[in-house]
């Protein structure tokens, strides 16, 4: 492989990897609240064919990304009236709320099948991005790449560094004492949900303005689940997400490149089949494995809270 090459398959897994970075990032930020929220593939879904629809309707591809995090958010406010006001079980609803979305998304996409739209303009820094090699690697990408990298910088001085992220740290260890010294435990939930969903579609608008770009029925191919196992894999650390991210992101467009060689004699379902492989191999290892006690997961994470009177 020239260098050439491997700088092109090192830009292919940068793209394939932001959509599972954006949608890991807010999952991870809605899971510290206490809130297990399994409707991240439906949110992905809202927000890809909003986002495509609002661009291709008016033109502006920034209006398009602005509607699809808006679209991820207002999903995710419906799970958050369920499971948070009416303390609906969580895994249900968020179950729930994916196949909402899958439907919903074929149903207002209909129209868009087939569509071509112009893809995310890329962020060309004259002198730097005509570098051979490096220039495109990081100089090359639209703004949503740097926005992923940014978000992860961002969250990671968030829960660390400043006092909202200590508060909302302590609602997702211990509700409850959150609540005795005066913490709106809902309000923190809400705004952490909200967050996640308003992710999930920037990484929907990512996959049908940038990555494809088109749009498609059921075009986030699991990459929602994905996410969610990503915040499991990273131990609820922003960092070990952007790792994971990229290292799912790099099995997934192996495998095509694999396919592409030949397969190597393996069927190409079973390549097809290799990054999801991959994410219950690695849940299996981390779940049983030496690293099980130190997963730190948020204490209240799942729990349904009740403000008492």
């Amino acid at each position: 492989m020239t260098i050439a090459s491997l700088g092109l398959v090192l830009l292919t897994i940068i793209g394939a990897a932001t959509p599972l970075l954006f949608a890991a990032i807010g999952e991870l930020i809605a899971e510290k609240s206490g809130v297990l929220n399994l409707g991240v593939e439906g949110m992905m879904l809202a927000g890809a064919v909003v986002g495509f629809a609002v661009t291709v309707t008016t033109g502006s591809s920034l209006l398009g990304v602005l509607s699809a995090a808006f679209a991820g958010g207002a999903m995710a406010f419906l799970f958050g009236v369920l499971t948070l006001t009416l303390a609906a079980n969580q895994v249900a609803t968020g179950l729930a709320l994916t196949i909402f979305g899958i439907g919903l998304s074929a149903l207002f996409g209909t129209g868009f099948v087939g569509v071509p739209v112009t893809p995310l303009p890329k962020l060309a820094i004259p002198g730097l991005s005509d570098l051979p090699v490096i220039g495109p690697l990081l100089f090359g990408h639209d703004a949503l790449v740097y926005l992923s990298i940014a978000a992860t910088a961002a969250v990671a001085w968030f829960l660390k560094r400043s006092r909202p992220g200590m508060i909302l740290r302590a609602v997702g260890e211990s509700d409850l004492s959150a609540h005795s010294i005066g913490y709106n435990v809902i309000a923190v939930r809400y705004y952490a949900v909200l967050f996640g969903g308003a992710m999930a579609g920037l990484g929907g608008a990512f996959l049908s303005l940038s990555y494809t770009p088109m749009w498609a029925e059921e075009m986030t191919a699991g990459r929602g689940w994905i996410a969610v196992a990503l915040v499991v894999f990273a131990s609820w650390r922003p960092w070990r997400a952007l790792l994971g991210a990229y290292l799912f992101g790099g099995v997934t467009i192996l495998q095509l490149y694999a396919q592409g060689a030949g397969g190597f004699g393996i069927p190409a379902q079973v390549m097809s089949m290799l990054p999801y492989l991959a994410t219950v191999l690695v849940l299996t290892i981390i779940s049983a494995g030496p690293w099980k006690g130190r997963l730190d997961a948020p204490a209240c994470l799942g729990k349904p809270f009740r403000p008492s009177n």
